[in-house]
């Protein structure tokens, strides 16, 4: 008697204190039940037991993993234990896929046990009762959410041989804890590599075909979207399309995998390549296919472009006076000048894939972005324009085929030249070859390499038919004096395109840089007037060399030692009134106001986009167009390497500039063609007219409803 008068005393004292009294047994809150449910009732000194916080709901509602999704939170507890006892944190068994409206919740319907450990110490004593109270949070959710919270309390007995475990509660335990993500075994691997809207993950060494991936960190995946899998060499790949608020570079993505057969895997993949597609996959085939196509008919295009054009015109000259050779030697030289542009083609996407490995994004023509690139490019193609001026011999010719050293000079020559073309093609593949070039490098190493293999191969392949073809040679023009001429006269665009990379590399270097390059010309110009007036005397040629070394190295120590300060008129839209800066979260403000963008991704050094600036958008009617539908003018330069750029050109599935995107009202992205003509641009804004009618009579039409 006198117990039961303490016990309610106390029970008095507490709710009149207003501290909460833990509750043995099942909690009825709203919409769910709770409780903690120990295993085995009792834990040794030393020992372990488990324990589980048991959520019963009722139908329709759910409570929350540890990444709610779009919206909620996890379950908490907290708890209050005897001396000698610890709980190690709650775990949260594999998730389901909730649709809540447009949004993604992750979590738990009907029935879910958060599994826990508890552990005592050898200090602990034997045989005593052990009182564990908890205070658990948690939100359950429907069409509304309610958080809750409850006391729980739970007796557990310290004994020296721990008894067996309650029948019914082993089972609820086992399915739950076989729903734990486990960590992945030896013979399972999982990497991750970009795509053009979001990432893919690929798992390797499980035979599973299906999957959902449940991502830890929130805002790196749009939750809701489809996830998309397909086999792929030893497993799967799931794509996922990656949060519009996700702007980091994603060293590792982090989540659980749940395959088709219940088994939950701990995910930590690591950037890498991705594997192939399973044979299985015609349409993937087809796809490959038809890029790999499209990449060899714009190799063969580059050839007339005016950035090669001047390159192939040396080779022909070249051919020209081979012309009589033999047939074999002819050959060797087309193989070779094939090879350089193989090989160089080949290091250029190896490095980009090595890049993208590491979990940063360089896009095509990055090289450009380097005005220490430039810089040597430009030195070298004004040493070429030199010799081809008739002031030195540069020996890029097959002249003096017969001595075996001249022979070998002149295949290196062969090669070099195709590196050199390869080198100066790069501004002008984006016309003809941005969606090949762009699907090309979010795939895999062997698809990357198939249709840049393509691309090379188109370039290659004008100049390797002549030499193939010895019938076909015999309509060239017999070699004579007028080849000189001709020769000289190519100078003149090789000149051309020095100043526009002296154009290029002051507006990106400054002045000082600008004025060491300047006198590496004039360097350049004695190194040949030595190498002209001196040609055969070896003194003069060590000579030459090192005044050539000296040239390049004097723009390359102004860069290092005048580094250029980014002052923003670049970023400001190059000068044109009218233009933004890209800035992603503008442009989402913009598009949440519900204001059509317009996005003019581009670089200085891209001749395709300053050819559409200048003959379509700086144009007085498109301007005028623009500016009276309000759109809202945004010019993303990418004439210095920058990452946001290059996510959000990865994003629309392009690897390089131009690229036009237009951001029309309640619509996704439209991605125009790389060559634009004035319909083009303004064929969106009828679409925009249209919409802005349909409005005003919806507008209309409620006005005229109301008294």
């Amino acid at each position: 008697m006198l117990l039961i008068l303490c016990a309610g005393l106390t029970i008095a004292a507490a709710a009149a204190s207003g501290t909460p009294v833990p509750v043995e047994g099942p909690v009825r809150a709203q919409h769910l039940t709770v409780e903690l449910l120990p295993l085995e009732g009792s834990i040794q000194p030393g020992g372990q037991a488990q324990i589980g916080l048991h959520f019963t709901l009722e139908k329709g509602w759910h409570v929350y993993w540890v990444n709610a999704g779009d919206s909620g939170e996890p379950p908490s507890i907290k708890w209050t234990l005897p001396d000698g006892i610890t709980a190690a944190p709650m775990q949260f068994p594999a998730p389901r896929r909730l649709p809540l409206g447009p949004l993604m919740d992750f979590g738990y319907e009907d029935e879910v046990l958060f599994p826990i450990t508890l552990s005592a110490g050898s200090t602990v004593k034997a045989p005593s009762t052990a009182q564990l109270s908890a205070h658990v949070r948690w939100l359950v959710c429907r069409e509304v959410c309610i958080p809750g919270k409850a006391d729980l309390a739970v007796p557990l007995q310290v004994v020296s041989a721990q008894g067996p475990a309650d029948p019914s509660r082993q089972a609820l335990f086992d399915r739950f804890r076989g729903r734990l993500p486990q960590p992945l075994p030896s013979a399972v691997h999982a990497v991750f590599g970009a795509t053009p809207t979001g990432f893919a993950l690929a798992v390797t060494g499980h035979p599973s075909t299906t999957a959902e991936f449940f991502p830890l960190e929130q805002t790196q995946i749009e939750n809701a979207a489809p996830q998309p899998v397909r086999a792929v060499d030893g497993g799967l790949e799931i794509l996922l399309k990656k949060d519009e608020n996700f702007r980091a570079q994603l060293s590792q993505l982090n989540g659980v995998l749940l395959l088709g057969d219940g088994t939950a895997y701990e995910i930590h993949a690591s950037p890498g390549s991705l594997p192939a597609a399973s044979g299985g996959a015609p349409g993937g085939i087809i796809k490959l296919l038809r890029f790999t196509a499209l990449a060899f008919l714009g190799g063969v295009i580059l050839n007339l472009m005016p950035c090669v054009f001047p390159v192939l015109f040396i080779k022909s000259l070249a051919l020209v006076e081979a012309s009589q050779d033999h047939s074999t030697r002819v050959r060797t030289h087309g193989l070779v000048y094939a090879l350089g542009i193989l090989v160089s083609f080949w290091a250029v996407v190896a490095l980009l894939l090595g890049v993208r490995a590491g979990g940063r994004q360089l896009g095509w023509g990055f090289q450009f972005q380097s005005p220490g690139f430039v810089a040597v490019i430009a030195l070298l193609l004004f040493f070429l324009g030199l010799s081809l001026a008739g002031m030195f011999e540069i020996g890029l010719t097959v002249t003096n085929a017969g001595s075996s050293l001249a022979a070998r000079h002149g295949y290196a020559g062969s090669f070099f030249t195709g590196v050199l073309a390869v080198v100066v093609a790069t501004p002008c593949t984006a016309p003809f070859m941005g969606a090949a070039i762009g699907f090309a490098l979010v795939q895999s190493a062997a698809v990357a390499f198939a249709v840049f293999t393509a691309l090379a191969l188109g370039l290659a392949a004008p100049y390797l038919l002549l030499t193939f073809h010895p019938v076909w040679m015999r309509h060239l023009p017999r070699p004579g004096a007028w080849m000189e001429v001709l020769k000289q006269a190519t100078a003149a665009p090789i000149f051309g395109t020095v100043i526009w990379l002296v154009w290029l590399f002051a507006s990106a270097a400054g002045v000082d840089a600008l004025t060491a390059l300047l006198v590496a010309f004039l360097l350049l110009a004695i190194a040949g007037w030595i190498l002209g007036r001196w040609p055969a005397r070896r003194v003069a040629s060590v000579f030459a060399i090192s005044v050539i070394v000296l040239a390049v190295a004097t723009p390359l120590y102004a860069l290092w030692k005048f580094p250029a300060v980014d002052t923003g008129t670049t970023r400001a839209g190059n000068g044109h009134a009218g233009w933004e800066p890209y800035s992603r979260a503008a442009i989402e403000q913009y598009r949440a106001q519900g204001r059509p963008v317009f996005v003019d991704f581009t670089a200085r050094w891209c001749l395709s986009c300053q050819v559409n600036e200048r003959v379509v958008l700086n144009r007085d009617d498109v301007r005028r167009r623009l500016r009276d539908s309000g759109v809202v003018l945004v010019r993303a330069d990418w004439t210095r390497h920058d990452e946001t750029i290059a996510l959000a050109l990865q994003e629309l599935g392009r690897s390089g500039v131009p690229a036009y995107v237009f951001y029309l009202p309640g619509q996704p992205a439209l991605v125009l063609p790389e060559v634009l003509t004035p319909g083009i641009v303004l064929a969106p804004l009828d679409q925009l007219r249209n919409h802005a009618k349909e409005k005003q009579v919806a507008v209309k039409a409620v006005l005229e409803q109301q008294p």
